[in-house]
């Protein structure tokens, strides 16, 4: 399944996620609590390099010495503004914040599909030296409907997939998860996602 229109680059996109996210029946009703509960279960109390970060919708949940990396500046702008620590991807060789073996955890969420079919693990690959050896990886895409609802998604990843891409830069799958429903909810709960987690080979 692929499609995609559209870019996650320029401002349009980081207002289209500040208004997602802060729609007032999202706050009410606090409906990313589940959300935050499920990643620090996978986690909490790590440094974690979260790849593709956006406006820190997660970051804002990790460990304070947690890192997010973005392409689009005008998303870490807002990272930074709200205290976290963030860079562009245009930072990465010059920030003293990536330090070799800095980061026992990466996440990649919602990130996977919206890159070129075929890109995934070159895109991963040059952030694997800023981990620890062993370090945890997690993986987390939208199932069908939340596919659906972004006209920026390219490449749908369902678990074989995110196993496979994975395995791809050296990781081993330690569990996969749908969550917050069970499977049967993602054709038409947008909210559901796929979970990978797995840990890096020791590469010493």
């Amino acid at each position: 399944m692929a499609s995609g229109t559209g870019s996650t680059e320029d401002r349009s996109y980081t207002e289209r996620l500040t208004r997602l996210g802060g729609a007032r029946w999202k706050q009410v009703l606090d409906v990313q609590a589940p959300y935050r509960w499920n990643l620090r279960r996978h986690l909490g109390g790590r440094t974690v390099l979260d790849v593709g970060c956006g406006i820190g919708r997660n970051l804002q949940h990790l460990d304070p010495s947690s890192v997010g990396v973005d392409h689009n500046a005008e998303s870490v702008g807002l990272c930074r503004e709200a205290g976290l620590r963030a860079i562009t991807t245009d930072e990465l060789e010059s920030s003293e914040e990536m330090i070799p073996g800095r980061f026992d955890a990466l996440l990649a969420a919602h990130l996977l599909e919206h890159l070129p079919e075929g890109a995934a693990a070159d895109v991963l690959r040059p952030y694997l030296r800023f981990l620890a050896p062993g370090a945890r990886l997690v993986f987390i895409c939208p199932q069908q409907r939340g596919f659906r609802s972004d006209a920026t998604h390219t490449v749908y990843f369902d678990d074989d997939l995110l196993a496979r891409t994975m395995r791809e830069i050296g990781g081993e799958v330690v569990d996969q998860s749908s969550f917050p429903f069970p499977r049967a909810a993602g054709p038409w709960f947008t909210y559901n996602e796929f979970v990978t987690v797995g840990r890096l080979a020791d590469r010493r």
